[in-house]
């Protein structure tokens, strides 16, 4: 049975829905641009997903932690893809939910697991590469191969107990909101303020998504980033230092075209709401469509991360898997030089078990 009277997170005792929120709901024009924007994103990411799914389980071998985590991150990504044209339907339909309320938190949760699992999971690549190149001696010696697949598998389960301990009031509150003036259901559009306690709790809430699952990231990947370009700059090949800024710079690009935009507004727009009866909804809301895009560009990240991946990729497109940046004598300089710089970590055990001609030469 729905409830009328909830209260929102509007800053006052009892529902009115603002003028930025109305908006919103009445204007077809950004429904129809948001729900087309949508619409291509969902093709390209169940199309570059579901070929990077592929290539990562049944053509890519060894499974190092890198292809592990782009293995997770590709998961994530193939959700959001599926979850999508409920959304289209919803925006076309004139914001009115009909699915029911479990059904709005889980398409909710996939929405924002999706984002938080990206950001954590480019956080461990970029962990797994500042290891690989700037500490091998050390990390190769102190974790064998194995134990690594292991370290990897725990981890993805680690960052998915995370995001979904920090996006617990979400899983257990009816997202779903009537307005009688407008007779729709929304769907995650309006937050019944009640959802947690007090405004410390949202305090806390919103902090927690914001520091821990965006901010702190985005640091540690930066840094990691940095050191590796740093390291490369001096010792490396140019081709390897050129794939490697092609990297660093779709990695910063997803978290700053894609993520810095929704997490900024969200705590913008939640700090105005609960305190000063203030809204940024509409650009909240926008700033969705660039969050989504993220699960078209992580396929980018996987051709610059990989160097088994990107080959795989060209021999499927019937390209030659042998270019300037890939040939022959530029892979023997790379291993000669050090054959962690083979698909991230890529410690010496993985580069034999990937070329087993050179096993006659240990």
């Amino acid at each position: 049975m729905r409830s009328h009277s909830h209260p929102v997170m509007t800053g006052n005792h009892s529902f009115k829905l603002d003028n930025a929120t109305l908006y919103l709901f009445l204007s077809v024009n950004t429904s129809i641009t948001i729900s087309v924007i949508y619409m291509i994103v969902t093709v390209i990411n169940l199309v570059g997903n579901g070929l990077s799914m592929w290539l990562l389980i049944f053509r890519t071998y060894p499974k190092t932690p890198s292809i592990i985590f782009m293995i997770n991150l590709t998961l994530t990504d193939m959700a959001v893809g599926a979850a999508l044209p409920f959304q289209i339907t919803y925006q076309l339909q004139g914001y009115d939910w009909t699915l029911g309320s479990m059904m709005c938190s889980v398409m909710t949760l996939v929405f924002y697991t999706n984002m938080y699992c990206s950001i954590l999971t480019m956080m461990a690549i970029g962990i797994v590469r500042y290891l690989g190149i700037i500490l091998p001696m050390r990390y190769r010696d102190k974790v064998g191969t194995g134990k690594k697949k292991i370290i990897a598998i725990i981890s993805c389960m680690l960052m998915w107990g995370l995001v979904l301990s920090v996006l617990h009031p979400l899983m257990k509150t009816d997202l779903t909101f009537y307005i009688p003036e407008l007779k729709i259901t929304t769907c995650f559009d309006i937050l019944k303020r009640e959802m947690l306690p007090s405004k410390a709790a949202w305090a806390t809430f919103l902090f927690s998504m914001v520091f821990f699952l965006f901010l702190l990231p985005f640091c540690v990947t930066t840094f990691c980033y940095v050191r590796v370009i740093l390291k490369l700059a001096k010792d490396s090949k140019t081709a390897q230092k050129k794939r490697a800024i092609h990297l660093i710079s779709v990695v910063l690009l997803v978290f700053t075209f894609c993520f810095a935009p929704n997490n900024i507004l969200l705590f913008a727009h939640a700090v105005l709401k609960l305190f000063y009866g203030q809204s940024l909804y509409m650009a909240y809301k926008l700033s969705l469509c660039l969050s989504c895009l993220n699960s078209c560009l992580d396929p980018f990240i996987y051709y610059f991360a990989c160097k088994e991946f990107r080959q795989k990729l060209r021999k499927l497109m019937n390209l030659s898997s042998q270019s300037s940046a890939d040939s022959m004598k530029t892979k023997h300089k790379e291993c000669s030089y050090s054959a962690h710089y083979n698909c991230d970590s890529l410690e010496r055990e993985d580069s034999k078990v990937s070329y087993p001609q050179r096993r006659s030469t240990k």
